[in-house]
């Protein structure tokens, strides 16, 4: 009598003679193949972000064109230069909520700019100066604050800091 092994050398699977078999189906059909059920839904989109030096808004129809702007190219914030708008405040305009710093006269500003969507989440903002706004949004698991500055400005703080770090 020739006792014959079940082992196969080709694949090193014990229990396996034929090359077409699949173990996958044949000896684990309980399990769910990894592409049968994919995740169709995602719990949170991702969020697009953009910057732009509308250089005024100070002009009739600019704002509907930010606007527009906005929604062509599917951006969710949009952090503003060169506002050019008087004091601070918050307007709201077809859902878009805007929020602004500017100074005494119609130069510089700052300015974000949210869709819809976002605009729901807004808890507040604070107008630091006519060149830095700061915005905080209610998220999961913790607040999100949003700081919009110049790159002057950006560039005075860095060199502040890098001075006072030196001493």
């Amino acid at each position: 009598m020739v006792n014959k092994s079940k082992h196969n050398k080709g694949n090193s699977v014990k229990g396996v003679l034929d090359k077409n078999t699949s173990l996958g189906r044949d000896c684990h059909a309980g399990q769910v193949a990894p592409d049968r059920h994919l995740a169709t839904v995602q719990k949170s989109a991702p969020m697009k972000i953009a910057t732009w030096n509308v250089r005024t808004l100070n002009q009739k129809g600019k704002f509907e064109n930010v606007k527009m702007e906005m929604t062509r190219m599917k951006v969710d914030i949009l952090g503003l230069a060169g506002v050019r708008w008087k004091d601070a405040d918050m307007i709201t305009s077809d859902g878009y909520k805007m929020v602004f710093s500017g100074g005494n006269l119609h130069e510089r500003g700052v300015g974000i700019m949210l869709t819809p969507n976002i605009a729901k989440s807004l808890k507040g903002f604070w107008p630091v100066s006519d060149r830095i706004i700061v915005t905080t949004l209610s998220s999961k698991p913790f607040d999100t604050n949003i700081f919009k500055c110049t790159r002057q400005q950006l560039i005075t703080t860095t060199q502040k800091l890098r001075h006072s770090m030196k001493n």
